[in-house]
């Protein structure tokens, strides 16, 4: 078979159909046009500094403020007296410096939260340099770490604020907001649990605490704790993964951590259900403020978020599914920066838009899966499926969105 050659075009390459040695390639022509050297100066390659869980004391100066239920650590980063407050809640192993830190000196976050006052509320025992509870420590339950919050909040002088939790602090979070509908605004909740433990949960870390709180951090509960943020480990960021690990296995007073996972299975239900009856909503227990509930795909609280959904209001409600990742806010922050971006833009809060080239590059129906519900008001039971995609002009956007056909009650 003979060589193809285009002779009714100039400058184009002959591709030989047969095959050549080295020596004998025809040469590639070249526009006719002369092309100028480039002459680079001044480059140097840098590389990303490796993650790190230490503090960097970007969180904000830290508080002790004295509760009905012990000490408890508060970090503060602005004004809570004239700044509106966003108030977070951290995981199980983890506080205010190694949940958040980095989520929150992500710059498109930073650019949200310029104009708040962010409190980080750490669980007694559990902020950084922490000393071992003493023996014979009665520590809180759930519902006291919630009521925890108001001595913080009175502490601080805050009228009302927006709920930040993860796992644990989002468990804590949703009941102050049950208890106290008029002081919480909004609230951010990833992967949060309504129920209470289950038995394979409860025994498992039985196990898990009969160790830590003899002192002993062993290779299960670390892989435990591994499951608990990241679910699929192996197909998540190993580079993560690893520093996670470290944390887990050298940096926690596993005695403190025994403590909190003692009391964070011992939960109980929240007891809150959905009315979509206006007459009745009154007389029955719910979480009343706008909820942006998230979860990710990899994630092993998937079902727990679901059966949260299906017993908040549809109206306020919006159920996130964030794809590719486990640890979401670690994992995808960007994602979650703009789901949280537009999620206060419908509370009517003013934020400024991002640059056009990060907003192209946002949230799009690949990443997050999403269901919109009917209004309570609409006597028609199906629900309607959308997409949420960001949008590159000035509109506020109120997502509503539930993920179940039949609500649970």
């Amino acid at each position: 078979m003979s060589d193809i050659i285009c002779t009714d075009r100039p400058n184009v390459a002959i591709i030989p159909t047969t095959p050549c040695d080295s020596d004998n390639l025809p040469l590639l022509t070249m526009p006719s046009e002369t092309l100028d050297d480039v002459d680079l100066r001044h480059v140097q390659l840098t590389c990303a500094p490796a993650r790190s869980l230490s503090d960097d004391g970007s969180g904000g100066q830290c508080q002790t403020v004295v509760t009905r239920h012990g000490a408890v650590t508060v970090a503060v980063a602005g004004n809570p007296t004239s700044d509106p407050v966003i108030l977070s809640y951290h995981d199980l192993g983890l506080n205010h410096v190694t949940n958040f830190q980095a989520f929150f000196l992500y710059p498109e976050m930073r650019n949200i939260v310029n104009n708040f006052c962010i409190l980080h509320v750490n669980a007694p025992g559990q902020e950084e340099g922490a000393r071992t509870l003493p023996e014979g420590y009665e520590y809180p339950t759930l519902d006291e770490l919630a009521d925890t919050l108001t001595s913080v909040k009175n502490h601080f002088h805050l009228r009302s604020f927006i709920g930040f939790g993860v796992g644990l602090g989002a468990n804590v979070l949703s009941r102050y907001a049950t208890k106290y509908p008029n002081d919480v605004d909004a609230l951010v909740l990833v992967n949060c649990s309504s129920t209470p433990a289950g038995w394979i949960e409860w025994g498992y870390q039985k196990l898990n605490i009969r160790h830590l709180k003899s002192g002993t951090m062993t290779t299960g509960t670390v892989e435990y704790l591994l499951w608990h943020h990241f679910g699929k480990v192996e197909e998540c960021n190993q580079d993560l993964v690893a520093v996670y690990r470290q944390h887990f296995e050298k940096a926690l007073d596993a005695t403190n951590l025994g403590l909190l996972v003692d009391s964070y299975i011992r939960r109980n239900d929240l007891n809150i259900v959905r009315e979509l009856d206006p007459n009745k909503k009154k007389d029955v227990r719910m979480i009343r403020c706008p909820v942006l509930n998230m979860t990710a795909n990899l994630s092993p609280h998937i079902e727990d978020t679901v059966t949260f959904n299906g017993r908040l209001d549809p109206t306020l409600s919006t159920w996130m599914k964030i794809q590719d990742c486990g640890l979401v806010i670690d994992e995808s922050p960007g994602k979650v920066v703009e789901a949280f971006r537009l999620f206060l833009q419908g509370q009517g809060y003013a934020l400024h838009n991002r640059t056009s080239s990060t907003i192209n590059s946002t949230i799009n129906s690949s990443t997050i899966n999403s269901s919109t519900t009917n209004n309570a008001n609409n006597d028609n039971d199906n629900n309607n499926t959308t997409t949420t995609t960001a949008a590159a002009n000035n509109k506020d956007i109120n997502i509503t969105e539930n993920p179940l056909n039949h609500p649970v009650a």
